[in-house]
Formats: structure tokens, sequence, C-alpha cells
């Protein structure tokens, strides 16, 4: 099982940037899409953005559109999320999730494996 560690949360003001980095332990990093979710405290685990394998593809929620950028670094087994004008509404757990599929979608259950998830808090 691939082990993920998510890192770069913190506090922000709206507006501002963070950027999330999700390190994973696969040896072959490279043969996994990867996404982002979140959840919202009292709410459902949301899609946020997945990769696919060489990173040719990328697909993202409505609600983020423009506003995130997810990327990958297969020599160092990571993906990242870099998050511009975020919003209160941004405030979430974020966690990295990784998938055999190529094209996985925004469903949690096409995702192998999950991280242990790094707080995003946006003021107002």
């Amino acid at each position: 099982q691939v082990q993920l560690v998510e890192s770069g949360g913190g506090l922000v003001q709206a507006g501002g940037s963070l950027r999330l980095s999700c390190a994973a332990s696969a040896r072959t990093f490279s043969n996994y899409a990867m996404g982002w979710f979140r959840q919202a405290p009292g709410k459902d685990r949301e899609f946020v953005a997945y990769i696919t394998w060489s990173g040719g593809n990328t697909n993202y929620a409505d609600s983020v559109k423009g506003r995130f950028t997810i990327s990958r670094d297969n020599a160092k087994n990571t993906v990242y999320l870099q998050m511009n004008s975020l919003k209160p509404e941004d405030t979430a757990v974020y966690y990295c999730a990784v998938s055999r599929l190529n094209y996985p979608s925004g469903l949690p259950g096409r995702y192998d494996s999950w991280g242990q998830g790094t707080q995003v808090t946006v003021s107002s």
C-alpha cells in the first residue's frame, strides 16, 4: 500500500496563497494518478483536482478552476497543489490520494490510498 504524507497547510488571509505537497512512498509513483480532495466540518469529502500518471492531463472541480493548480514531480514522488486567491470557503482538511487508474475522476472510491490530511484555514 502506498503511504502518503501531506504538508504545507496553514492559516492564510483571503486572497492569499498556499502550496500543498504530498510525498508518496511508491517506488513506481509514475504509475499512479494522484488526486486532491478536501473536507470541511460537517460536510462530505469533496473532489478538488486530479492529475494523470505522466502529468499530461488534469481535471478540477468548478469551485477551484482558475485558482488552483495540480502538478507532480515523478522524480521526487511528490504531487503539489498550488492554491491562489484563497477564499474562506476553501477552509477544510485537504487530502491527497493515489489511484491505479489513469483517469480516476472525482469519485473517492476510485482511489486506493489516502494521506492523513493537512488543515487549510482561510480567514476573511
